[in-house]
């Protein structure tokens, strides 16, 4: 079967659901109203974590399932995935928090301090007790883009500006909160963030670290940069940090080693992330139109599953993918 469609949206979405349909020999436009991938758009400030034991302490079980097929996606169509595992931590005051987090996920160890140490040894006498999933993972998000970006122009694909699909094409819609004129129950969750150089501090996996209030992640980036992050407020506004975020996100980095404290920030990033009510994504069909939407925390951890749906879909693989909603006239 042949299958020509135009996406709408080049972030995480449209890039993976553009990736799959090429690999099964569709053709591919994508069109986006600011361009390819940059600033513009919350995948830019993404934290890359391919965490779905850590994320099923909040998320439905979805999440933990269907996640799990991110870091094979990503090995396989963009490379640059680190498979070191996630370390999640908490202070002396807050050890509640550790054994909550650790009775709801699974697939994690438990460690001593000489085991902390020996993963990260910068944390070394700073912490008792920890949790340690190793089968988790991460990437750079910016890099993944980029690949992804390179592979499709490769292969002929073009990604241009505008907002005009060509009418003979299947319309796949990956425009985020954008596309809250057709999907009046997305809403948008914000999210702040900071990228820090801190030289003196050495990480060599995503950190967690527990907080009652406000939850804690430090991703290495390499090079003594730091993607420090990340809030989750209700609401679409997508312009500025709140000072108190900015407050707590510092000091829970400091509270982690105080080295962060002599740290430069080099970059503050805010946006916000396209969720329907129940945290979960969806695959949407209305008439010509597919869309693919509803990401929330868990972009470039679900988009390569919401992917592969798509393409099932559209090449009949499969006619009804597990996330499409039911009550949508399908064609």
């Amino acid at each position: 079967m042949s299958v020509r469609a135009t996406i709408l949206g080049a972030g995480v979405a449209g890039l993976t659901v553009a990736s799959e349909i090429v690999a099964r020999g569709g053709r591919v436009e994508i069109i986006d109203r600011a361009g390819p991938p940059g600033p513009h758009g919350c995948s830019w400030w993404a934290g890359g974590m391919l965490a779905p034991w850590c994320e099923a302490e909040s998320a439905e079980e979805p999440v933990l399932r269907l996640g799990q097929e991110a870091i094979g996606w990503w090995e396989r169509h963009a490379g640059g995935v680190t498979r070191a595992g996630t370390l999640v931590l908490a202070l002396s005051r807050d050890g509640g928090e550790l054994e909550r987090f650790a009775r709801r996920t699974s697939g994690h160890e438990r460690l001593d301090a000489p085991g902390i140490a020996a993963l990260e040894p910068d944390l070394s006498g700073r912490f008792r007790r920890a949790l340690f999933y190793p089968g988790e993972g991460h990437l750079a998000p910016r890099a993944a883009l980029d690949a992804l970006r390179a592979r499709l122009e490769a292969a002929g694909v073009e990604i241009r500006r505008g907002t005009a699909p060509d009418p003979a094409t299947t319309l796949i819609d990956c425009r985020g909160l954008a596309a809250r004129d057709a999907l009046p129950d997305l809403r948008g969750v914000k999210g702040e963030m900071l990228v820090l150089r801190c030289p003196d501090v050495s990480l060599s996996r995503p950190v967690r670290l527990l907080h009652p209030r406000i939850p804690l992640y430090i991703v290495p980036r390499g090079d003594g940069v730091y993607m420090l992050g990340a809030t989750s407020i209700e609401s679409a506004e997508r312009g500025r940090i709140t000072a108190r975020s900015m407050l707590e996100l510092l000091s829970a980095a400091y509270a982690l080693h105080p080295a962060f404290g002599e740290a430069e920030i080099l970059e503050i990033g805010v946006d916000a992330r396209p969720a329907f009510p129940d945290n979960l994504p969806r695959l949407r069909r209305r008439g010509d139109t597919l869309f693919v939407n509803g990401l929330y925390r868990h972009g470039f951890l679900l988009s390569p599953a919401m992917a592969r749906m798509a393409a099932d879909h559209l090449f009949h693989t499969e006619t009804r993918p597990e996330m499409m909603d039911e009550d949508l006239p399908q064609r």
